[in-house]
């Protein structure tokens, strides 16, 4: 049986999910910051007849997110996930998402397959003299934070909904910034995302192309995991190409498995 999840649900939703947590950081940090009663967030589970979970699924805005750890009703969610508007991405850990791929009328485009890391202890970070650079980000520095993603070319054009999210995020604090700046401009930052009592996903590490080879995402990278460390979190990223793997490996990130993201094509 698959419903809708409500608070009373909580605990159980919550001790289903955090037996993988790193893998489940989006919906747990959700959970957590949002509860149940949103416009833009809905779950769902998937109970079996002793009435324990056996699948989770959950809309923010325009995105779905799917969990399970073994069989479940693939039919009956991709049937709730045709009957909702505006669903733009669909994502997940393989095992789950590749199969929602050959179900009838169910347009799954855009595929792109990436290499979930995790990192626990700082044991292979350093400091160095130069970390005096880096400063933590404020409100007062989303601004210029979107401005410094905008030049970067591989993240793609910065959509409104993008610096909303940004802005949101240093607001209620489901994430932070660390960043250097040069010649009066943001050169260089290491952001998280969906950041909850356990954990929190590093996204939007980057350098301006005329700073680059300095080592500044490095300096930021550093203290960026240190403090969250510091703070019992564990932290995870996502990395697609081999030469990123091993730069996140030298400071002492694992692989954890594999995560799916699609575009749902209308």
């Amino acid at each position: 049986m698959i419903r809708k999840l409500t608070i009373q649900d909580n605990k159980k939703v919550m001790e289903y999910l955090k037996e993988e947590a790193s893998i489940n950081l989006f919906i747990m940090g959700d959970i957590e910051n949002y509860g149940y009663d949103k416009t833009y967030l809905d779950l769902w589970g998937e109970f079996d007849e002793g009435g324990n979970l056996k699948a989770v699924m959950m809309k923010f805005f325009n995105s779905l997110t799917a969990y399970s750890k073994g069989c479940f009703d693939v039919q009956e969610f991709a049937g709730i996930i045709k009957g909702l508007e505006g669903i733009e991405e669909f994502s997940g850990k393989a095992s789950v998402t590749e199969k929602f791929e050959n179900i009838q009328g169910f347009n799954l485009k855009g595929k792109r397959n990436t290499f979930l890391c995790e990192l626990k202890g700082g044991n292979k970070l350093s400091s160095f003299p130069e970390e005096y650079k880096v400063k933590k980000a404020g409100i007062e520095d989303a601004d210029r934070l979107v401005e410094s993603m905008a030049v970067i070319e591989e993240f793609g054009p910065i959509t409104q909904a993008d610096k909303k999210r940004i802005k949101n995020k240093l607001e209620v604090k489901t994430g932070r910034a660390f960043f250097i700046e040069e010649d009066g401009i943001i050169v260089s930052a290491a952001n998280t995302t969906a950041e909850n009592s356990k954990s929190a996903m590093i996204v939007g590490v980057y350098t301006h192309p005329d700073y680059r080879s300095k080592g500044y995402a490095t300096l930021c990278m550093n203290v960026l995991c240190r403090e969250l460390l510091s703070e019992g979190k564990s932290l995870c990223l996502f990395y697609d190409n081999p030469a990123a793997g091993r730069i996140y490996k030298r400071l002492g990130f694992t692989d954890i498995g594999n995560w799916n993201m699609y575009e749902i094509g209308q």
